[in-house]
């Protein structure tokens, strides 16, 4: 019983016994001191807080004989969240929770191992190539025929190999324009033998970019569905509905193909849902981290076939939010076919996504199976689902959605989760509005030195120098206002205090997360509910004897699932965005963006820890541990001892460079050439630029930066998609023309005056597979119309204007026009255009300098190269 509730009867009983014990029964001075200091009673309202010692200071008086030790309280916070991390991890590598499969009627990884190994064993396969229009095809059409063989009487295979036409704006990276002619997909309709009215789609691309063999983005995908067609087909169990597979040509062209089919072809109308197979690393566990729009009934489906789950809304809102420059096919769908889906990938290993490192040998086996089990169930489910004929009467709300370390999926309506929420909301305001109705106290350097990146090949690095950091930080401030502020209160009234100040904030975000309808808020209910059912557990013996190891044990026991929960999420957050970082421009410092998030991440894991920093006789040796490594590991940054690169073969984290020998040409209004040079453009994906690439080639440095062109669009470069606002810092060395075999042809058709006073450009280009056009308007022009897309121009980022353009084999000549609407004549002209022309793949992709300047490059780099041309017109 405490001093602070204890009643006078009581008190006069005991100093009677206590003075018929004789007057040399005195007590010691430590029990005398405290018997002169009672102690705050902050659950019951004790409004009295204890007489400062003449000589003591308060950390040293609350501490004696009550507080908890510093080391084993360090000690077992330490442990407790190592025991979670590892939880965490085991939870991460485990794959398949049985043995290998193989039987029949049942997903064989080894087969599709073979298609994948077949596929990326052609090469890398760039819109436009043999390897990918010819040789990929012909491999798919011959395995899809042994496949069909095979196959069930109960069910009919149809195949059809379409080269679609078209063109669409888009606002991803700042904002284009998208134009294809003639690409290539191949798609197979499994259905019932009688025919089918609704389909269910599967999707997966088998282009890659250049100069990588594409194994995991997105060849295993392909192979996946390969033998999900295999598996469904033979067997004896009849489909309700088809399942239509969609392997397209040219989804690295930034979703042209997908756009093709599902504007184009004559299956597309059959579709209700779809489930798109896609990669933001090597292997692992394939995320689901998009579904929707709406239509809950679909998450239902994953939840209720997918045998190894592996799902999060928090996924599906980061990704959806654009903070990921990244995107997938299930853009097309939702926005131009207008029908709902499943969206997954890969996340593992992002350090060797898109390079030459994507190769077979590093997807394991028994990530194949995973990924095949949990789609062959889900697309088995939804081809036998009857929601799936009937989908738009399901299709209002959303879910909430996440597993619990993989092995299993808790899904409930939004609108349920808003109810919990506030739910949770209202305990805490009954919690609190108790304790404040009752009398109570009155409470209230790293890329500057050019070492950015040091912790990109060892993560670690990130935590011992950020994360260590911000502990240090939250500690030295805490135990400052314990020792000067609140010297007054005892520990236990502050423990309480800081507590509650945590929970209430972490109630703040769950109102504003609620509020705003994201389904991401049950992360906060978690972190408010457990806490709040773990405080009101341990509350009574934590009054009656204090921080005891019985209190922690609780505690601690308490916070299991918020904090397990939170590391597990955590941990999938930084498998995602440290590899991002390494290859997201020049602009956005990656030191500021990871410090940012360990500390956000450390803020949110130290919060309910808080009130241990009160409890605690005392903070030196915990502060001075982390300091020590917080500045060790400074010192040995800034002295360059981690390297951020790595040329590893079993673990490679290769620095991103691209390097574009080109030939600029620059005409003026008559068309005569006022212009012209070549050299190898170089621009480095991260940002470090070229500092750790200078040693190695010294004649690439700051003295050949390059110089921005003002007047033309997007400084006169041959940019291959608009990031130029990501990517400032760019380097150009002269080196000799180019002379492609299949040279590139721009002209002016015709200019004619249109009846509502504008001006109209017809224009005609041939060239490579890959070509981009800009438009920039002088002043006193505008762009009014022109045949791209839905025929309103689309600025990109800073202004100008981007077409991408890609063709197939055989592709005929592309022509299109613009209108250019005129407020005042202009002596320089109305527009300036430019096209860039780029060999992605074929002898033309090569030149000797290039191939010198590659040789050149550290085995911990992965330059990808190739020619090209920009011609700059102004009429």
């Amino acid at each position: 019983m405490e001093w602070g509730s204890e009643s006078a009867a009581v008190r006069r009983h005991r100093v009677g016994v206590e003075r018929r014990e004789g007057a040399a029964a005195a007590p010691p001075p430590e029990r005398e001191a405290r018997a002169q200091e009672p102690l705050v009673d902050g659950c019951s309202g004790g409004g009295r807080t204890r007489k400062r010692s003449p000589g003591g200071s308060g950390g040293a008086s609350r501490g004696a004989g009550t507080g908890l030790s510093e080391v084993r309280a360090a000690l077992g916070l330490a442990l407790y969240l190592i025991a979670l991390r590892t939880l965490v991890q085991l939870s991460l590598q485990q794959l398949v929770l049985r043995g290998a499969a193989g039987h029949r009627g049942e997903f064989d990884a080894l087969q599709a191992r073979d298609y994948l190994e077949h596929i990326t064993s052609i090469g890398p396969r760039t819109t436009g190539s043999p390897e990918n229009e010819i040789l990929t095809v012909h491999y798919l059409l011959e395995q899809i025929k042994l496949i069909e063989v095979q196959s069930n009487s109960l069910h009919k295979i149809s195949v059809d190999v379409q080269r679609p036409t078209g063109s669409f704006s888009i606002d991803f990276l700042g904002g284009f324009t998208s134009y294809y002619d003639n690409i290539t997909n191949v798609v197979v309709k499994l259905e019932p033998r009688d025919g089918a009215q609704h389909a269910v789609l599967a999707n997966c691309h088998f282009d890659s970019v250049a100069n990588s063999p594409g194994a995991s983005d997105d060849a295993v995908s392909c192979s996946v569905m390969l033998e999900v067609l295999r598996v469904l087909s033979t067997s004896s169990e009849a489909l309700h509905h088809a399942v239509i597979f969609l392997f397209n040509g040219a989804e690295e062209n930034v979703l042209q193909a997908s756009h093709g089919f599902i504007t184009q072809h004559p299956w597309a109308s059959l579709i209700r849902a779809f489930i798109n197979l896609e990669a933001a690393g090597v292997g692992g566990k394939e995320l689901v981290f998009q579904t929707g729009p709406e239509n809950p009934w679909l998450v239902q489906a994953y939840v209720s076939a997918a045998k190894h789950p592996f799902a999060s809304v928090v996924a599906q809102e980061v990704f959806q939010s654009g903070i990921i420059p990244s995107d997938t096919d299930f853009r097309i769908y939702r926005d131009f076919g207008n029908i709902p889906g499943i969206d997954l990938a890969f996340i593992e290993n992002g350090y060797i996504y898109h390079t030459k490192y994507d190769t077979a040998d590093r997807i394991l086996t028994d990530s194949i199976q995973r990924a095949g089990d949990n789609i062959l169930a889900v697309l088995k489910h939804l081809a036998t689902s009857d929601m799936l004929a009937a989908a738009s009467k399901y299709r209002h709300g959303n879910m909430v959605f996440f597993d619990v370390l993989g092995l299993f999926v808790i899904a409930y309506p939004s609108r349920i989760g808003s109810i919990i929420n506030y739910m949770v909301v209202m305990g805490v305001v009954l919690y609190l509005g108790k304790k404040f109705l009752q009398p109570k106290h009155k409470t209230v350097f790293i890329s500057l030195i050019g070492q950015s990146l040091s912790w990109y090949n060892h993560f670690y690095v990130s935590v011992c120098l950020y994360g260590t950091a911000t502990v240090a930080k939250i500690i030295l401030i805490h135990t400052l206002a314990k020792r000067f502020y609140y010297m007054n209160a005892s520990a236990q009234y502050l423990g309480e205090v800081f507590f509650d100040i945590s929970l209430f904030v972490h109630c703040c975000f769950l109102v504003t997360l609620t509020y705003q309808g994201l389904c991401s808020a049950f992360i906060s209910a978690v972190w408010v509910a457990f806490p709040l059912l773990t405080k009101l557990c341990v509350h009574k013996d934590f009054k009656q004897h204090g921080a005891q190891g019985k209190f922690i044990a609780f505690y601690l026991l308490g916070m299991f699932i918020p904090y397990l929960y939170a590391l597990y999420l955590i941990w999938a957050v930084f498998e995602m965005f440290t590899p991002i970082l390494g290859r997201s421009g020049s602009e956005i410092p990656p030191d500021v963006v990871l410090a940012s998030i360990l500390a956000g991440c450390t803020m949110i894991l130290s919060s309910y820890f808080i009130n241990f920093i009160y409890l605690a006789k005392s903070t030196k040796k915990t502060m001075l541990t982390l300091t020590l490594v917080c500045a060790i590991t400074f010192l040995l940054v800034c002295s360059g001892t981690f390297f951020p690169y790595s040329s590893n073969p079993a673990n490679p984290k290769p620095k991103r460079v691209f390097l574009q020998h080109m030939t600029r040409t620059f005409h003026d209004l008559e068309g005569n050439a006022v212009k012209r040079d070549s050299g190898i453009w170089i621009n480095g994906f991260d940002y470090t630029g070229i500092s750790h690439i200078t040693p190695h080639i010294p004649e690439i440095n700051d003295s050949i930066r390059a110089h921005c062109e003002e007047n033309a669009p997007l400084c006169g470069f041959p940019w291959y998609l608009p990031v130029h606002f990501l990517i400032r810092k760019n380097w150009y060395l002269p080196a000799p023309e180019v002379s492609p075999r299949n040279p590139p042809h721009f002209r002016l058709i015709s200019k004619e005056q249109t009846p509502w006073d504008s001006i109209k450009l017809t224009f005609e280009a041939t060239g490579p597979s890959h070509m981009s056009f800009y438009v920039r308007a002088h002043k006193g022009s505008t762009l009014s119309q022109w045949s791209l897309g839905n025929g309103t121009p689309v600025t990109s980022k800073g202004g100008d204007y981007f077409v991408f353009y890609s063709h197939g084999l055989q592709a005929s000549a592309w022509q299109f026009w613009i209108e250019v609407q005129v407020s005042e004549e202009h002596p320089e002209g109305m527009v300036t255009v430019a096209i860039a022309a780029h060999y992605l793949s074929g002898e033309d992709k090569r030149s000797p300098q290039l191939d010198a300047l590659k040789e050149k490059f550290p085995d911990w780099t992965f330059p990808s190269a190739w020619v090209c041309t920009y011609d700059l017109f102004v009429f």
